[in-house]
């Protein structure tokens, strides 16, 4: 078996013990910190991290629960004077925005769960510098250096295509080509 095969298998069942320290340190970074390499190298891999200039992990910690907004003063029924708030992102989008936001000469090339405790959500994300000779010449990464401007904004990552709903092709699904296209009637 390669190394990557054991990885996998060893990630399947993290070591509490050794995950509960790593996460009580976490708890006390920034909210976006720039690491030196992956802590799921398989995983890190298989997303297309490689390790070369111009490719950085950032590790991303975002607060786990509802979203709340304020509560309207007057002038509406009490059916509607509610203070939670549904986002229609899920939390691996929304650390990938944070991320991009951080390191703005950067694009998001993927991201992947790291851990979870009763507060946080643990996520790493692959960054890219396009401007770099090195990204320009790869063969996989070199189309971020022609069109991959701001594709965390438009929803174009693994994360945001599942968010919006992309991952299924039928003629029943009202998210196609772009909710905006479809009068909002898909989220």
């Amino acid at each position: 078996m390669a190394i990557a095969k054991y990885l996998r298998k060893a990630w399947k069942k993290p070591d509490k013990e050794v995950l509960r320290k790593r996460m009580i340190e976490w708890r006390k970074t920034k909210v976006v910190e720039k690491v030196e390499k992956p802590l799921r190298l398989d995983r890190a891999r298989a997303l297309g991290y490689k390790a070369k200039k111009g490719i950085i992990v950032a590790r991303v910690k975002i607060k786990r629960g509802g979203r709340k907004k304020t509560r309207p003063r007057k002038g509406r029924r009490s059916k509607r004077m509610t203070n939670r708030k549904t986002v229609k992102m899920n939390y691996r989008w929304v650390a990938e925005q944070r991320a991009a936001k951080k390191f703005k000469n950067l694009e998001v090339l993927n991201s992947y769960v790291i851990g979870k405790d009763g507060v946080s959500y643990f996520y790493e994300v692959i960054l890219v510098d396009p401007s770099k000779p090195e990204i320009k010449k790869d063969k996989e990464l070199g189309f971020l250096s022609k069109k991959g401007k701001k594709r965390v904004s438009r929803g174009l990552t693994s994360a945001g295509k599942k968010s919006r709903g992309l991952r299924k092709k039928t003629r029943e699904l009202k998210v196609r080509p772009s909710i905006r296209a479809r009068g909002r009637r898909g989220k």
